[in-house]
């Protein structure tokens, strides 16, 4: 990178706000040295944290705002009084043009609500989708909607579809994603009717992706797959599933290597190996959700996350960024609407045709 890239924070949001927004901001402005920050919050509990890392001093500039969304707060509250809370001047300033990406931690349901109201969602998405990395035993694949939207139509999915495509070249660095539809099996005559008609128009797209069909549950963590797409209520199941699945093998593994001294010694021999296993499942190396399909990159960090975890949120807006994933989305979804156009118009001359031809007959 040659250039400042500004990213706006709200300070205010997350578990334990704001003191690991501040932390992880040092953690990413160390592995990015050229990293500006735009910090929403209330100043008197900021500025003395900014004091404990040097390294932010001369690349932060703190914007007081007394107002926060709380954990409890209801969408449509969010929406009445939240323009000036730390969450909705962070969005805002992407709107803006102060900052090229804006990091949030804490409740779900306001954050989509101000940034769809705030930003707006882009030319030919309909709805927007929460989309995020998770581990496999080859990876990361990507995989949405992960809540945002609880029911969908074929047009929804075939949308999500195309973003995670561009999601995963962004990030993965995969040139022509493997995507799937997660389904209750892999046969075509499987599942509603919105899964079957995407499936169809999926098939007939043309983007960069290699569309393969549908994948069941037991195919999210192997690894085959690059994008996993789905409603939202059953992608957040997926997504809650898999991790407390992994915290009980994780809670399990724990507890058989520290049943015996044998076990104990075994753990000895074995704990780079363990480490390593250790940190592909951590889910601060992987957090950082995006809000696909807005007018500007909105990145949801995990309210629970550690400041390495806000840190690797940050990363994933440094990669969105720099790397134009908006510009990817547009270009797809005009490649893939001439698609449609072209088959709608074929399809009417054939019409035509045919009627010509019982006229003259």
């Amino acid at each position: 990178m040659t250039r400042d890239l500004i990213i706006s924070l709200d300070a205010m949001g997350g578990d334990h706000a704001p003191d690991i927004v501040i932390e992880g901001a040092s953690i990413a402005r160390e592995r990015v040295p050229n990293l500006r920050f735009l910090i929403f919050g209330d100043e008197t509990r900021i500025v003395p944290l900014l004091t404990r890392y040097p390294i932010l001093k001369d690349c932060c500039e703190v914007r007081h705002t007394d107002k926060k969304i709380s954990a409890d707060d209801r969408p449509s509250q969010a929406l009445r009084r939240g323009r000036d809370s730390s969450m909705g001047q962070s969005i805002q300033a992407v709107k803006d043009g102060d900052a090229c990406a804006a990091v949030l931690a804490g409740n779900t349901g306001a954050q989509m609500a101000l940034a769809k109201f705030i930003l707006r969602t882009m030319p030919g998405i309909d709805r927007p989708a929460l989309a995020a990395l998770l581990p496999t035993s080859r990876g990361e694949s990507v995989m949405l909607d992960l809540g945002a939207n609880v029911e969908c139509d074929e047009n929804n999915l075939v949308q999500f579809a195309i973003m995670g495509a561009a999601f995963a070249r962004t990030v993965l660095g995969v040139a022509k994603p493997k995507t799937a539809l997660l389904n209750v099996g892999v046969e075509e005559l499987k599942g509603n009717d919105a899964i079957k008609n995407a499936d169809k128009m999926l098939r007939e797209a043309n983007i960069p992706m290699d569309y393969i069909g549908f994948t069941e549950g037991h195919g999210l963590g192997g690894g085959e797959i690059d994008v996993v797409v789905t409603d939202g209520f059953t992608g957040n199941i997926a997504l809650k599933t898999a991790e407390g699945t992994a915290n009980m093998i994780a809670a399990l593994l724990k507890k058989a290597l520290n049943e015996s001294t044998m076990s104990k010694i075994g753990t000895l021999f074995a704990s780079s190996s363990l480490m390593a296993l250790k940190n592909h499942l951590d889910p601060n190396n992987h957090n950082g959700a995006v809000f696909m399909g807005l007018n500007g990159l909105v990145i949801k960090s995990h309210g629970g996350a550690s400041s390495k975890g806000f840190a690797s949120a940050i990363g994933v807006a440094i990669d969105m960024a720099e790397n134009d994933l908006a510009g990817k989305i547009s270009r797809d979804l005009m490649n893939f609407n001439s698609t449609i156009e072209n088959e709608d118009s074929s399809s009417h001359d054939d019409k035509v045709i045919e009627m010509n031809v019982k006229e003259q007959s």
